[in-house]
């Protein structure tokens, strides 16, 4: 696992949490696509800036990259050789993204580019409730495409908070990377 893309059903599943623990982990530096994505003050990087960082970052020898946007999702999939997948009931991602706005209203998260204070609005969580079921499908042909692109790519499916803490806990057994 050198270069692994962390991808969800949703906002809120947990993706850019576990992308940075799981780079800690395996001492591999992470890449968030909502800090490529968004300008300050939420303005959205131009289309080729944002394709021109990814293709900067899948020539490295290792690397994560959290996020979805599936417009760029084939440049990181081409040189990918895992693809972590989370899926947590649509609930449970709608009650983390409050939990994410409460915490850090007024604030950019780490995760997010600069100057982006975090916001919840009706349109956000229209978003996630809406689109919940038809990317549950997406992701899960998206995966299946992955695996049949060659041996050498790994799909790893974590649908439960259990079984994404036990991942995380048994990398702390294997040997960090170089």
């Amino acid at each position: 696992m050198d270069r692994i893309m962390v991808v969800g059903v949703s906002a809120g599943v947990g993706k850019s949490t576990f992308a940075r623990e799981l780079g800690e982990r395996l001492n591999v530096e992470v890449f968030h696509l909502d800090a490529l994505h968004w300008r300050p003050n939420w303005v959205e990087a131009p289309k080729e800036d944002f394709k021109s960082a990814q293709k900067e970052i899948v020539t490295r020898k290792q690397w994560i990259i959290e996020g979805n946007y599936s417009s760029t999702y084939d440049i990181r999939a081409e040189k990918a050789d895992t693809i972590i997948y989370l899926e947590l009931p649509l609930i449970v991602c709608l009650y983390r993204v409050t939990k994410r706005w409460l915490t850090h209203i007024g604030k950019t998260r780490p995760d997010m580019g600069n100057g982006c204070k975090e916001k919840l609005d009706y349109t956000f969580l229209k978003f996630i409730c809406t689109t919940y079921r038809s990317r549950k499908k997406k992701m899960r042909e998206r995966l299946q495409a992955f695996q049949e692109m060659g041996p050498e790519k790994n799909v790893i499916m974590l649908k439960n908070k259990n079984r994404i803490r036990t991942y995380l806990e048994t990398l702390n057994n294997m040997p960090a990377s170089k």
